[in-house]
């Protein structure tokens, strides 16, 4: 959990990032622009990221897929606590989760969803 603490604080110092809290999860939250990018959950590291490196971490054996409520959440993955090698790993998927949270463009999202289930 103190690696968390001191990542979450780290990102804390980046601009648009704050800490919120997530109803629906009972959990403070760390989120860039009013969007939720990551938290701690059992234990675990839970980021968004796009799919396909959701995919690639899972099947590395590096993520499972994060549940709530018991069904898998579309582009949210749990990571283990990293070991002394690998200390960087959760800073890593933090950075990446802020960066994919924050450039994202859900009026982009839903135009591009449209176009693909028109006929």
């Amino acid at each position: 959990m103190s690696q968390y603490v001191a990542l979450a604080a780290e990102q804390l110092r980046c601009p648009d990032v704050s800490v919120g809290r997530a109803l629906s999860l009972s959990n403070d939250v760390l989120m860039a622009r009013g969007k939720v990018f990551g938290f701690l959950k059992d234990d675990r590291l839970v980021v968004k990221l796009p799919a396909s490196r959701i995919a690639r971490l899972i099947e590395a054996g590096a993520a499972i897929p994060f549940r709530s409520g018991g069904r898998i959440m579309k582009e949210w993955v749990a990571v283990a606590a990293p070991t002394a090698p690998d200390v960087d790993s959760w800073r890593t998927l933090l950075d990446d989760a802020r960066v994919y949270v924050a450039s994202a463009n859900p009026a982009l999202r839903r135009r591009t969803r449209q176009k693909g289930t028109t006929a």
